[in-house]
């Protein structure tokens, strides 16, 4: 690559990692508003604990069922207005959501005066938001993997992992100063608010800068517009290499006739399974229950209100030093062993973690057993999995396939928010365990995360999408390079 193409390169990345940061922003953000939003939405209506438990719950990741249906309608956008205009259409929906979810009264009543009933315009803001979410979470790694040369392009994708995590330790810090401009009176009251509504910044960020970036090559020429198609990979590539990339999509799309319905299954079922458990076990690991939720599970270890916000910065960090070491190694060192490693991490951390609870030894260890955990995470699974799923779908059906485990993956993650307050809130669970119960699930599932990650997922470094298609194909592999990596990634050799 020359240097003009490489500052090219990175800046439609650039670009295209704000979905990510804004992705990350909004999973953050809550973690601040978690004990307002109970106090003045749950707490007035006098439910049982459990019904309060499952309300607060709702309200605080109700963003994931907007991304449950932004992930399913991403391809869809995708491919009809592109990659960019899909982006395009989830900064439109941060924005509205930000405001919205700040204050759900506006149009309906006096802002603060509607009490307990505002959590319905409120959780209907969040869903908004998760929308954009959904879509961005899909089409943000999309977009930097049909840019990015093959050498570099685990690191670019990767990038947009580094970019979620600096919007949580952004908002962290958004989150922890805003938390200091007053008492719990005004932070139930307008803190809470103000924290939702910073959002709204990177929200008009990214909207304006997407008005300059070209769409991907890969999505031209599915629609038919090669030269355009050409005109950027020779900005991108240079001249010879960028008229051989346009034939290779070309042919790669070319499956059972036709290069814009092809068979979900063209390439079989496993390709499809793969990426959905991967979406999967990124969420039965538990990180999205730490994240929520870290500020409640640092006061259950008998921190302050300003000590959790402050230990919930130094998670943020963590999570940030930790993406960049796996930008760093995942070119070099492989998705597949970085992912293992990860899981097994994680497993220690999270048994670990439990039964520091479970024997009220709460404290520095518990600190570092959530650090832990964390930096097998950020090493691991958090930007990795992105970086598997926008590589291992063959491009004839990429728009659905991934979509269809990015849905999976937020489907998991509502379920792991959602039963989290209830199994954490639970009197009778932690009467036995302290709190402990869920982080023992959250270990175990790290373990099947790492046993599936050795049998069935394929090797994908430095090769580029059109030669990773070749793992999934139903005919027999073309060389005996392709034949050992369909082997070795555990899928039997067919005629």
């Amino acid at each position: 690559m020359t240097k003009h193409s490489t500052g090219l390169v990175i800046g439609l990345t650039f670009v295209a990692t704000l979905g990510g940061l804004l992705f990350g922003y909004d999973t953050a953000v809550i973690s601040g508003a978690v004990s307002s939003i109970k106090t003045d939405f749950i707490v007035p209506l006098h439910w049982p604990e459990f019904w309060a438990n499952a309300l607060s719950g709702l309200a605080i990741s109700a963003a994931l069922i907007g991304c449950i249906i932004g992930s399913g309608v991403a391809g869809w956008v995708g491919s009809a207005l592109g990659r960019k205009g899909g982006l395009l259409v989830a900064a439109a929906l941060f924005l509205v959501s930000a405001v919205g979810s700040a204050y759900p009264e506006l149009g309906l009543g006096r802002i603060g005066g509607m009490g307990a009933a505002a959590v319905v315009p409120f959780i209907v803001y969040r869903i908004i938001c998760g929308v954009g979410v959904g879509m961005a979470s899909m089409l943000s790694p999309l977009y930097i993997a049909e840019i990015a040369p093959s050498e570099i392009r685990g690191r670019l994708v990767s990038f947009n992992q580094l970019s979620i995590v600096v919007g949580m330790l952004v908002v962290y810090f958004v989150n922890l100063m805003i938390q200091q401009q007053g008492d719990l009176a005004w932070l139930n009251s307008t803190g809470w608010r103000l924290m939702l509504l910073s959002e709204a910044v990177p929200a008009a960020l990214f909207m304006g800068l997407l008005l300059f970036v070209p769409d991907t090559p890969r999505w031209l020429v599915m629609k038919g517009r090669s030269s355009q198609a050409l005109n950027i990979l020779e900005r991108l590539q240079g001249g010879e290499i960028a008229r051989q990339t346009v034939a290779e999509i070309e042919d790669s799309l070319q499956v059972e006739g036709s290069s814009t319905k092809a068979n979900l299954f063209a390439f079989g079922s496993l390709v499809l399974w793969v990426g959905v458990l991967l979406s999967v076990f990124q969420q039965l690991v538990g990180i999205n229950a730490v994240l929520y939720y870290a500020p409640q599970m640092f006061e259950n270890m008998g921190a302050s209100t300003n000590a959790s916000f402050l230990q919930t910065v130094v998670v943020g960090a963590a999570n940030v030093l930790f993406t960049v070491l796996a930008i760093v190694t995942v070119d070099r060192l492989g998705r597949k062993p970085l992912m293992i490693v990860g899981a097994l991490v994680m497993a220690v951390a999270m048994l670990a973690l439990g039964f520091l609870f479970y024997a009220n030894s709460v404290g520095m260890l518990a600190l570092g057993a959530v650090l832990l955990y964390i930096a097998g995470f950020a090493l691991s699974w958090g930007p990795v999995t992105w970086v598997l799923l926008s590589e291992i779908f063959p491009n004839a059906i990429k728009n659905r396939a991934m979509a269809i485990a990015v849905a999976a993956q937020w489907i998991a993650n509502l379920a792991i928010s959602i039963s989290f307050p209830i199994v954490d809130g639970s009197s009778a669970l932690n009467a036995l365990f302290h709190h402990g119960f869920a982080y023992w699930i959250y270990g175990a599932m790290s373990v099947l995360a790492a046993i599936f990650v050795y049998w069935y997922v394929p090797e994908t470094k430095q090769k580029t999408l059109e030669d990773i298609q070749a793992l999934w194909t139903r005919s027999r592999p073309a060389t005996a390079e392709q034949a050992q990596l369909v082997e070795h990634a555990g899928h039997p050799r067919q005629t």
